[in-house]
């Protein structure tokens, strides 16, 4: 098939009635949208409890550009906390039926809720499957009759000039697609824990990992106690590989009691003479420093370093000892947009409020 050529650039005129038409597009959109939010009813409500509660899984199914929404609603379910399958009719009648049991939940798009390969499929479907639920915009429709449950779209006229080409149908499939998901998901009371655990890759994902996970282990850690000397503490400390930018310091116990970082040797040296290297550790550590609880999330250690304006984030147990420290330069990737961050500061945002993990020593905040 051959595609109509370029007819070269238009005019300004016709360029600003183009932008009308796109506006146009995406007002119609909203509209339809708007419709839909106040035709949901309790059907429902009804379908997410049947899809919260079913022993098996999701099997979502649908033809042509439903099909292609409803692998995307599938892909929702999936990553949302709820085990969901999409199965293409066509190949459900030459051996994919096979992947349904009889805990499953059917979910069904069709617009028309006729569609020739979803009528033939929708015995076997009843015969297989726990519960059908049917997505459509045609009450009357076989789909709509064969169904347990029936969500409703608004039956409205697509946005194409030729008023063919699926868009605002799929569209309204999409939307209440991805609100089934949602309220499934809430219901199930499926968690940040549960999201890092099935989005481990990326940067969303190490954001919600234990900061037990990302962080240095003591054995990578430059840690002294507080009566070494500074000399003792400098060639003691010395190790190869990556060099942490903070020292942390801790007693006969093993709990920390303080920090020094390369920041604070600069000064030191800048003030005292050579032989003052020989004072010990608890007389220039930092006694006031911030440190994290140990299963906490990457995200809240993210957030201490950039509203603290700190390096090194020192990782400590219920003892107060350290286990490992998150260094800056670890979370390249991961620090938080001028967006999410605010560029809230510490003690100057009263509606900031730090994270439960966060640990401050030799202060009385």
């Amino acid at each position: 098939m051959e595609y109509p050529r370029p007819r070269g650039l238009r005019q300004a005129k016709d360029r600003q009635e183009q932008l009308a038409r796109g506006v146009a597009v995406v007002e119609h959109g909203v509209s339809v949208l708007m419709q839909l939010a106040h035709m949901m009813d309790e059907e429902f409500v009804l379908a997410a409890d049947k899809i919260a509660t079913m022993r098996g899984n999701l099997i979502v199914c649908g033809i042509g550009k439903a099909g292609l929404i409803g692998r995307k609603i599938a892909a929702t379910f999936s990553s949302t906390g709820t085990r969901a399958h999409f199965l293409h009719p066509s190949e459900a009648l030459h051996g994919d039926l096979g992947c349904i049991g009889p805990n499953d939940v059917v979910l069904v798009l069709s617009n028309s809720g006729s569609s020739q390969e979803i009528v033939d499929l929708l015995p076997h479907l009843t015969r297989r499957s726990s519960s059908i639920i049917a997505l459509t915009s045609k009450i009357h429709s076989p789909l709509a009759i064969a169904a347990d449950i029936t969500l409703i779209t608004p039956t409205c006229a697509e946005a194409c000039h030729l008023n063919l080409a699926p868009t605002t149908s799929t569209l309204a499939m999409l939307a209440l697609g991805d609100a089934l998901a949602l309220l499934v998901s809430e219901n199930k009371a499926f968690g940040q824990d549960d999201f890092a655990e099935l989005h481990p890759a990326g940067a969303l994902g190490r954001r919600l990992a234990s900061v037990d996970e990302l962080m240095r282990s003591l054995e990578e850690c430059r840690v002294c106690h507080q009566d070494w000397s500074i000399r003792e503490m400098l060639v003691e400390t010395s190790r190869p590989g990556r060099r942490t930018g903070a020292v942390m310091i801790e007693n006969d116990d093993h709990a920390l009691v303080g920090i020094f970082t390369d920041s604070d040797l600069t000064r030191f040296l800048g003030k005292h003479a050579q032989g003052d290297l020989d004072l010990p550790m608890h007389a220039v550590m930092t006694r006031e420093f911030s440190a994290i609880c140990s299963g906490a999330k990457l995200s809240e250690a993210i957030e201490i370093l950039s509203v603290r304006k700190i390096s090194e984030l020192p990782v400590v147990n219920a003892s107060d000892q350290a286990i490992g420290l998150i260094d800056i330069t670890d979370l390249i990737g991961l620090e938080p947009s001028a967006g999410e961050s605010d560029g809230r500061t510490w003690g100057l945002s009263d509606k900031y409020a730090p994270p439960a993990s966060l640990r401050i020593f030799g202060s009385s905040l």
